[in-house]
């Protein structure tokens, strides 16, 4: 008798094609969980050398993200969400900083983002902060209230600022920086004067005293400052100077740990189910085994050790591809301008130690699984199952199943009666929970499916009747070939159709809530006077600005957890923003919008549980509290803006703000002169221009989609084809009956046709089941599915099934 890693040895040895199908599985998991892996270990170290900064080795600066608690007791947790806009420090903090005792000096800083008078844009800082950055006069002098210091120009010119404060004359007294630069730097006053926060600064940098440590400064500075600012130091103080970069941490530990999570379970899930059919398919091995005195703990050890020769190699090498798809990955995301250019992809060795762990671990836990059946038979059963397949399933795998199938339409009941946020939380787990239900009632869905779809396959002829019988005597091995196709369906169906859902909603809503004649935009920002200047031109009978920012509201009252809403300040009265655009007013009146007041989406309304008539507490994009009244509740909050303020409510609290869209009603003939102020485009253009803006979701939806899909498609070829690869016995049998070549052939191909017509019509089931009320409660609509993209999806999958069987059983019949 063979110890059980000579017996491990041997089927490794003499049946390679057994273990193939498994390497594959679990090679692809591995990548899957080494890719999401780096994204994550990227998003958690990525950290860039200040630059602004260098010289001050303490920066003090606003909090950039709201802290809540959730739950009560036990079941307290604390959160974090990022402000829509820079969180600011007072003034007076300057002077608590330079008291720390080892301070030698404390520099506020500011930034202004400003307009030359030939349009060009440029940024301005206080001149005071040259003492830090290292910035040298090369002529001239400082400047004074009412003068300018610039990279290029004479000394003694004059030129024009359209700054947050408005537009202003400098006089040019001196030059600094590298030439054909577009910094410009002002004296202290006028910065705080015109920077658009008043008594606000945006950071502080704080020198030392010789002999103060980086350390000891840092922890007096913290001190001084009482906890009414956060203190960087060492790379941290480059989040401070640049906030892509912890947007950019965010996206990626987003998208590494939850997108990650979710493809590391699809990927374990699929590739335990491999290793299990695996195991399956040799059970007359083992039931010999058993008949010739072989242990249980035998049987278990030699599946485990099959496993162990299997899986380590699987995983190293799945590494390799999963690096490249993270290389890949995150250089799209360079490209898009959703990573700072000076983040780069931290490919460390602790993400794919531990893909390699999960993958081995999968491996074990999966064959473990697999092997208490055929470890604890006796051997006389197991002979006798090793002939035909068992028909009654396990008790425990059915009671899990139908667990998960009801908390499946329990979420889908819940996410119906919800709206907004809530009702996309609600459904993000009823997908999972259908796909655990399909895994573990497999057999039984196997079974009704080759019932239903046999009936018209029996009049198909002799190979159709084979097909029938075979589906319906092997509904476990028909279950291991739907499963993967249900889960590259549902996954990517979900993915891509509530993209497409929420953009064809959005669309409509632009579309019809925009009724201006003109649009001029511009995402930086119009010109301070862009409204004056195009309510005098000849032609223009209303312009109204708006300035797009977002802000945080309760999600059901106050205390709740807090969500971002789209939001737009207004230049005009409500009654002038009626005659430009169509919000759908529900309740209240436009008419009432001033500020202090507010209107907001009729969803966001239900949410926060406000009417008009009630205060709607809020936090303004730098954070600020507010709690205005609500006057109006409307139906486009989704394509036009989920909150609308009076502008001046807004204009201190956004680093920007100037309107970025400005509406008119006029004639066309005002078209031309209306371009210096902006692009210049109708309804219809702007609402094709926002659709491009939101390309990187779109683009990020497809990428997951076709990562989970194409898993879950390669998982489905690998199963069929080790499938069709253990039939040779069965197929050999056919062909001495009698049967002819084209008949077998036929047969294989009309068992993939129902393994695919199964797999699509429940992973279209789920899919449905997810989208409906996810869509629903974001949208107020149903889903769009556009016909021809999802013919596509069930096209490729029909055309990978019949490839996936046909070709193995033309190898296999020779």
């Amino acid at each position: 008798m063979h110890a059980p890693n000579g017996l491990a040895r041997a089927a490794l040895r003499f049946k390679p094609s057994a273990f193939a199908g498994t390497f594959v599985a679990l090679l692809m998991a591995a990548m899957i969980v080494s890719a999401c892996g780096l994204l994550l270990a990227t998003g958690i170290t990525a950290s860039v050398p200040p630059q602004r900064y260098t010289a001050a080795p303490v920066v003090a600066a606003a909090d950039q993200r709201l802290h809540y608690t959730i739950g009560s007791g036990e079941d307290r947790d604390e959160e974090s969400l990022a402000l829509p806009d820079r969180a600011r420090l007072d003034n007076s903090l300057v002077a608590k900083a330079a008291s720390a005792p080892g301070a030698a000096a404390a520099i506020a800083d500011l930034t202004l983002p400003v307009r030359t008078g030939e349009n060009v844009r440029a940024t301005a800082h206080n001149w005071a902060s040259t003492a830090f950055t290292g910035t040298k006069q090369t002529s001239g002098t400082p400047p004074r209230p009412g003068e300018a210091v610039t990279a290029s120009g004479a000394v003694g010119e004059t030129i024009t600022l359209d700054t947050p404060g408005g537009k202003r004359e400098f006089r040019i007294s001196g030059t600094a920086g590298a030439p054909g630069t577009h910094d410009i730097w002002l004296n202290d006053a006028d910065a705080r004067a015109l920077g658009g926060h008043p008594g606000k600064v945006d950071a502080i940098a704080v020198l030392p005293r010789p002999g103060t440590s980086t350390a000891t400064l840092a922890a007096q500075v913290e001190h001084a400052l009482g906890g009414q600012a956060r203190v960087h130091t060492g790379d941290d103080r480059a989040t401070v100077e640049d906030a892509g970069l912890a947007q950019a941490k965010e996206l990626l530990t987003g998208l590494g740990g939850s997108f990650g999570g979710v493809a590391a379970m699809v990927a374990v899930f699929t590739a335990a189910g491999t290793v299990a059919l695996s195991v399956a398919q040799r059970r007359r091995e083992y039931a010999l085994l058993r008949a010739i005195g072989a242990t249980p703990r035998q049987i278990r050890r030699t599946i485990a050790t099959e496993a162990l020769f299997v899986a380590p190699l699987a995983g190293v090498l799945g590494c390799l591809p999963g690096v490249a798809l993270a290389t890949w990955w995150f250089g799209q995301l360079h490209d898009k301008g959703a990573i700072p250019a000076a983040v780069d992809l931290a490919v460390t060795p602790l993400p794919l130690g531990i893909a390699v762990a999960a993958t081995v671990l999968t491996a074990l836990c999966a064959s473990a699984a697999a092997a208490r059946r055929p470890a604890k038979i006796k051997p006389g059963q197991a002979l006798a199952e090793s002939a035909a397949e068992r028909l009654r399933p396990g008790w425990i795998r059915t009671t899990l199943g139908v667990g998960a199938l009801a908390g499946g339409f329990a979420c889908a009941g819940l996410a119906a009666s919800e709206t907004g946020e809530s009702a996309a939380n609600a459904a993000l787990g009823i997908v999972m929970l259908f796909m655990i239900a399909v895994a573990l009632l497999g057999p039984l869905l196997a079974r009704a499916c080759a019932a239903l779809f046999g009936l018209p396959l029996r009049a198909a002829g002799a190979a159709g009747s084979l097909a029938a019988a075979n589906t319906r005597t092997n509904a476990r091995r028909l279950a291991s070939a739907i499963t993967p196709i249900v889960l590259a369906m549902a996954f990517s169906s979900v993915l891509v159709f509530m993209h497409t859902s929420e953009e064809r909603a959005i669309e409509d809503q632009q579309r019809a809530g925009i009724t201006a004649d003109q649009v001029i935009t511009d995402p930086a920002g119009l010109p301070s006077d862009a409204v004056t200047r195009a309510a005098v031109v000849p032609g223009v009978q209303k312009a109204v600005g708006l300035t797009r920012t977002s802000v945080l509201v309760p999600n059901g009252g106050s205390g709740y957890t807090p969500r971002e809403a789209t939001a737009q300040g207004v230049t005009g009265t409500g009654a002038d923003l009626a005659e430009v655009q169509d919000l759908g007013v529900r309740s209240g009146s436009l008419t009432a919008l001033v500020p202090g007041t507010v209107a907001i989406d009729a969803s966001l309304a239900e949410a926060a549980h406000v009417r008009p008539g009630d205060r709607l507490p809020l936090l303004l994009p730098d954070g600020t509290k507010a709690a205005p009244k609500v006057v109006a509740t409307y139906d486009r909050g989704l394509g036009l803006a989920q909150v609308t303020l009076a502008q001046a409510d807004l204009a201190a609290h956004v680093t920007v703000p100037n309107p970025t869209v400005l509406l008119t009603r006029a004639t066309p003939a005002a078209t031309a002169p209306l371009a210096a102020l902006g692009h210049v485009t109708d309804a219809a253009g702007y609402a094709t221009a926002q659709s491009t803006d939101r390309e990187v979701n779109a683009w990020a939806n497809s990428v997951m989609a076709a990562v989970l899909g194409g898993f879950a498609a390669v998982a489905a070829v690998n199963t069929l084809v080790m499938t069709v690869l253990d039939r040779r016995r069965e197929l050999g049998t056919l062909r001495l009956i009698g049967t002819t070549r084209s008949q077998v052939l036929g047969m294989i191909r009309w068992e993939a046709l129902l393994v695919v017509a199964a797999g699509v019509v429940i992973g279209s089931a789920i899919a449905l089941a997810t989208l409906v009320p996810m869509v629903n409660g974001l949208t107020g609509r149903a889903p769009y599915v556009p016909p021809l993209l999802y013919g596509s999806f069930a096209g490729g999958v029909l055309a990978l099934g019949l490839a996936a069987t046909s070709l193995p059983a033309r190898a296999a019949m020779k």
